[in-house]
């Protein structure tokens, strides 16, 4: 099972370590999930990462978080970006999420915004979930 990550769940696993988004990257650093990003969607999870107001909300240093960051990178699948499907949606940044989705052949994209991406996600026949409901449709389907 290959998904991509919106960067809002990246966000919510670095703030809420007890959250579905968490157990989401416990179960790729298991080899359960596999993970995939481009390097572009890798630097926007960076760069939405480090900002102070998420820094203060997790009660973290930034060295903590380049230590979020470094473990993520390191169960992540790169997907290199053979076709730009631009523009599918409004938002630029999310844009990255679909194209690395689409890329890497993914079964599945999550994201807290399903409104964002569903319409442009039917398309290319990509399921769109938030966390939650995918971790538990996930779950059962192992102890099935």
């Amino acid at each position: 099972m290959r998904v991509v990550l919106d960067t809002d769940v990246v966000v919510a696993a670095l703030r809420s370590p007890v959250g579905a988004s968490a157990e989401l990257v416990r179960l790729a650093r298991l080899g359960r999930v596999g993970l995939a990003a481009s390097v572009s969607l890798f630097i926007e999870y960076e760069s939405v990462c480090t900002r102070q107001p998420h820094l203060d909300a997790a009660g973290l240093a930034p060295d903590d978080v380049a230590l979020f960051l470094d473990t993520l990178a390191s169960v992540v699948a790169p997907v290199p970006i053979h076709f730009l499907w631009r523009p599918q949606l409004h938002d630029p940044a999310d844009e990255l999420v679909l194209e690395a989705a689409v890329n890497a052949g993914a079964d599945a994209l999550l994201s807290f915004n399903l409104r964002h991406f569903q319409r442009a996600a039917e398309r290319f026949g990509l399921r769109v979930s938030q966390p939650g409901p995918f971790l538990h449709d996930f779950l059962r389907g192992i102890r099935s």
